[in-house]
């Protein structure tokens, strides 16, 4: 096809299509695929560099750890050099110490096991015998055994006669050589040679890294965040103080786990004791699994020295204990051990790292974490790190409770209230959470995305919020009577709070007071209408709360109350004045005597001021607002009377045309 033939079909396609509409990206949402593909370089570096970068990780969480024992000695007078070589020599010759024993121990109990085996065969034979059903465990064990015989019974069938020299298996042949010494020795240091090395390369890593902390931050700042001092020096601090911590207060607690075990196994009569604590203190670090290990061999042993069954229980009895009391009383007080990571982050990840570097990796699997959520927090191109593994919140309460009232989930909506009412007071919770999400689901109705049914839903749901809320209503309801009968009690008087005067912060007291809150234009009001209502009922008013759809017509404003002090009228949507302005008129012209006022919710008073409504008594725009002017004792404005147009009837036709023409 040529040039001029593409023109034409084009301008024969535009004139019957119209112009062809340019799709582009829009330039505030950049690509993601360049952090993609730098996590799987780096995934892939860390793989294939194991062998150089696992020393050098191991060094780096070392000297997060030793930074603060080599700063304190600073501080106490002793020279940088000095204070480094001490703090490393300490701490290696620790860790080499411990691994010592460990060894030596491990050493005896694997000498000690055949002495055990009589115990576990009869405990095994026992089990057997006392299973449910005629020994379950024995027909198991038979079923086994006969599988095993029929397989070896296949190796075993006879062949023909003509194939049995060709079937016939091959001899084995060893040969002895006389051993050298050089040879024997080079096959005893061999083996030792790879971990020696990895552990010198990590004493002087250590020490560099200690020696020139100061001078690694600054190039570390040079090279990645120059233009940002301020958010990389915060990213660096909140790293190494995250990690140290967590280091140290891990230690302090497996300590106090571990020491108490040994004692405890001692006392019991547990072989070897102090191998198994200090095993405990060990895999403690390694997040789930480790607990479990060092469990299970203790349990292990019980089993297999005790003809009976009571060294199994004294065994399970105190790791039930220590478990509680780590649980519920160390680590709680220990509160600084928290990493900021969730949960789930710490199981996938120790399930990431030890597939990466295998069980060095499972035992750094949690610091390393640390260090990448801090990342996310600090550089907006990961903070999907933050996301994945941080244990905040990533959305708002109101967001958190906007999606509960959409999933249409009342129990986990009633969960976060309560955690949130448990330092706040009802009001703050409906004037700080759920006006705003029923904020945010109006704003959806207004772009059209939010369907009847679903607003609805979210109507149900938030009553039913409301309603679960009641108990705690209840007692803030209480707490009100309550604080005029112990201020009369002191002596002080009790004097009603009064408008303008006094703490902006408190409600007026409600007592004798009636309020009726409806909804203006759809469920969505109605639900912030039950809100309000519920406040007010906390205050001690006598409340009425009504839908939209209640009051569609003059017999349907027999529903307020004939003693009501206030009326009142609830809007989401901001530009809905003109209604308001309607309903409020209407109201009046009923009930002349009542204060009747306007509620148009804002999430931020200070952004907008509320609109004047013509003949309303007040507008207000928060909940505090809402609740002062309903139970205000301000008496209602005078509303002028509708004036009503009359015409003569006329017989004649003149006549109606100029009553026409009157009006």
């Amino acid at each position: 096809m040529s040039s001029r033939d593409a023109k034409i079909t084009e301008a024969e396609l535009e004139n019957d299509l119209g112009p062809r509409r340019v799709y582009s990206t829009s330039p505030s949402s950049p690509s993601r695929m360049p952090a993609f593909a730098s996590v799987l370089a780096v995934i892939a570096i860390l793989y294939f560099g194991k062998e150089v970068l696992l020393p050098l990780a191991i060094a780096v969480l070392l000297t997060f750890a030793l930074a603060p024992i080599s700063s304190r000695l600073r501080k106490l007078g002793m020279p940088r050099i000095p204070a480094v070589i001490v703090t490393v020599v300490i701490a290696f010759l620790v860790l080499v110490l411990f691994g010592l024993v460990v060894a030596g121990h491990v050493a005896e109990v694997a000498q000690n096991l055949p002495a055990y085996q009589g115990n576990i065969i009869a405990k095994i034979r026992s089990l057997q015998e006392s299973g449910t059903d005629s020994g379950i465990v024995r027909r198991l064990t038979s079923v086994v055994e006969s599988v095993g015989r029929e397989l070896s019974n296949a190796d075993e069938r006879p062949v023909a006669p003509g194939t049995a020299s060709r079937l016939r298996e091959p001899v084995l042949v060893e040969i002895f050589a006389p051993s050298r010494p050089i040879e024997t020795l080079t096959s005893l240091i061999g083996p030792l040679l790879g971990p020696i090395a990895s552990l010198g390369l990590i004493i002087v890593v250590v020490i560099f890294m200690l020696l020139e902390r100061e001078e690694l931050r600054d190039r570390f700042i040079r090279l990645v965040g120059y233009g940002d001092l301020h958010r990389t020096t915060e990213a660096i601090q909140e790293a190494g103080s995250r990690v140290a911590r967590y280091l140290l207060m891990q230690l302090v607690v497996n300590c106090a786990y571990g020491v108490p075990l040994a004692l405890g196994l001692w006392a019991v009569g547990i072989p070897n004791p102090a191998l198994w604590g200090m095993l405990a203190i060990v895999l403690r670090f390694v997040p789930y699994i480790g607990p479990v290990i060092a469990t299970v061999l203790p349990l292990f042993l019980a089993f297999a020295v005790d003809p009976g069954w009571s060294l199994v229980l004294w065994v399970g009895a105190i790791f039930l204990v220590l478990e509680l009391t780590s649980n519920n009383v160390i680590e709680p007080w220990l509160y600084g051990s928290r990493t900021g990571l969730s949960p789930l982050a710490i199981i996938v990840a120790a399930i990431f790292w030890a597939w990466l570097w295998g069980p060095v990796g499972l035992v750094l699997s949690t610091p390393l974490t640390v260090c990448l959520a801090v990342l996310g927090r600090y550089v907006p191109q990961f903070e999907f790190l933050e996301v994945v593994f941080g244990s905040d919140p990533v959305l708002d309460p109101k967001e958190r409770l906007y999606q509960r009232l959409l999933a249409g989930d009342p129990d986990e909506a009633t969960d976060y209230a309560e955690e949130f009412l448990e330092e706040d007071y009802l009001e703050d919770y409906y004037g700080k959470v759920a006006i705003p999400a029923l904020l945010l689901a109006e704003k959806d109705r207004r772009r059209g995305v939010l369907t009847p049914e679903q607003m609805e839903q979210v109507f149900g749901t938030a009553i039913t919020l409301v309603s679960n809320l009641a108990e705690i209503a209840e007692e803030e309801e209480q707490e009100e009577e309550e604080e005029p009968k112990e201020t009369e009690a002191a002596g002080r008087p009790s004097t009603p709070l009064k408008e303008g005067n006094g703490d902006e912060s408190e409600l007026p007291d409600g007592r004798g007071k009636t309020v009726f809150c409806v909804g203006g234009r759809g469920p969505l009001d109605d639900a912030s209408a039950a809100m309000l209502a519920q406040i007010l009922q906390v205050q001690g008013a006598e409340v009425v709360a009504a839908r939209h759809s209640d009051i569609p017509n003059r017999r349907a404003m027999s529903l307020v109350p004939k003693q009501s002090n206030a009326i009142v009228v609830c809007f989401l949507n901001e530009d809905s004045a003109r209604h308001a302005t309607i309903l409020v008129r209407r109201f009046k012209r009923i009930y002349p005597a009542i204060r009747v006022g306007a509620v148009l919710w804002v999430e931020n008073q200070k952004e907008r001021q509320p609109p004047a409504l013509g003949e309303a008594d007040f507008v207000a725009t928060t909940l505090t607002s809402a609740a002062r002017e309903a139970l205000a004792d301000a008496p209602p404005s005078l509303v002028t009377p509708a004036r009503k147009i009359r015409t003569r009837r006329s017989s004649n036709k003149t006549g109606i045309a100029a009553a026409r023409a009157e009006i």
